[in-house]
């Protein structure tokens, strides 16, 4: 489908995106992640979309959904476009460890790339087909999640459930380079809690027995279940225990985050996790399963969109395949149930989670001109 005439002016991109990374959002700011839902509900409603915002719960943020091309939220299915606004970068990082810049083709920021680049650029795309005249033959709806980056523990039956209600999910996470995303490993994320005996650390021998002790062997073990050839990886990214240094610490608790590319690894994890709890008269090793993004494969449903995909960036001279990778993300819930999901639609970059989070402006243009190609195709596919 040809977009020969679809013009995107790249700094108008620029200033957008970069007036979403200035309003910091991490994850368990609720109250953040609520004022970039107010920037991103504004956005919308300068489109011309039907807003619904449902407030957050268990201490995360508010959940945002807009609709264009209907007059009627619950009508005709359509294409559904999925993304987060929250970060894993705390509040004041900008002033900081990563401030908002441009270094030539880089521009940096927190979420710059992951994802509010992408989001953003999602919205600016439908924004200018509308101005462009295009009528779309279905409604396209817009999901801004507020948990992505813990696992989405609060939304994903919503996200299921606005999912079903749709024929297709574009999600604008980072792109890979060459590839469009197909699939994702499943992620399994659990807490480790030890507990022990108390103790004066300042007594040579003693009835103490160590929580920390216990744990940074505990993690030694978990860790050395990674076959990281095959992508199977075991980390803990949060620890804490302890009170005071001269007293023998009687808790430690961590967090582990497993990743599976098969459903055989997946099996495994869960075997190995469990393996390592424990209980005797001196300690105490609990293992608490969290939220679980479950295995996103390619499918015979998305065949027809991923090829289509390809296609339309061959014309923008964009030579892209597909393939299924790590980094998981809300488009593992839909892939997995089987909807037509694309993933890693969103802008070029690199960085992502570290404080070189970065987006490459020269990437702007030409991923906005595939978005538009993609939803034009797909309005004619949702009559």
């Amino acid at each position: 489908m040809s977009i020969d005439h679809f013009v995107v002016d790249e700094d108008e991109v620029v200033r957008g995106i970069l007036d979403w990374v200035r309003v910091e959002s991490p994850t368990y700011n609720k109250n953040a992640v609520n004022r970039m839902m107010d920037l991103a509900e504004h956005t919308m409603e300068c489109i011309g979309a039907e807003i619904y915002r449902k407030k957050g719960v268990d201490g995360y943020g508010d959940v945002l959904k807009a609709r264009i091309g209907s007059n009627s939220y619950s009508s005709q299915p359509g294409i559904l476009i999925l993304g987060h606004l929250d970060t894993i970068h705390l509040e004041g990082t900008i002033n900081s460890d990563l401030k908002v810049r441009r270094e030539g083709d880089k521009l940096f920021g927190p979420g710059v790339s992951d994802m509010k680049g992408g989001m953003y650029l999602a919205c600016h795309v439908v924004e200018q087909l509308l101005k462009d005249g295009n009528m779309f033959d279905g409604p396209i709806s817009f999901m801004f999640i507020p948990d992505e980056e813990v696992g989405s523990p609060s939304t994903r039956g919503l996200i299921e459930e606005e999912a079903r209600n749709h024929k297709y999910v574009l999600v604008p996470e980072p792109a890979k380079p060459r590839k469009f995303i197909s699939g994702r490993h499943a992620f399994l994320r659990y807490k480790i809690h030890v507990y022990g005996k108390p103790a004066h650390a300042g007594i040579a021998v003693g009835v103490g027995h160590s929580a920390i002790s216990v744990m940074s062997r505990t993690i030694s073990d978990i860790e050395s279940f990674s076959k990281v050839k095959d992508e199977i990886t075991y980390r803990v990214g949060n620890v804490s225990g302890g009170n005071f240094v001269n007293v023998v610490p009687t808790e430690c608790h961590a967090e582990v985050l497993c990743v599976a590319p098969t459903e055989e690894a997946m099996k495994e994890i869960v075997k190995n996790m469990m393996s390592i709890a424990r209980e005797d008269v001196n300690i105490i090793v609990e293992v608490e399963p969290g939220p679980v993004r479950p295995l996103f494969q390619p499918s015979t449903q998305s065949m027809p969109l991923i090829n289509e995909a390809i296609k339309i960036a061959s014309e923008l001279g964009l030579e892209l395949g597909h393939g299924q990778f790590g980094g998981g993300s809300d488009g593992n819930f839909t892939g997995a149930m089987g909807i037509p999901t694309l993933d890693g639609l969103g802008v070029e970059g690199d960085g992502h989670h570290t404080k070189q989070e970065h987006l490459l402006v020269s990437s702007l243009v030409p991923r906005a001109k595939l978005f538009a190609g993609i939803i034009k195709f797909l309005s004619s596919k949702v009559k």
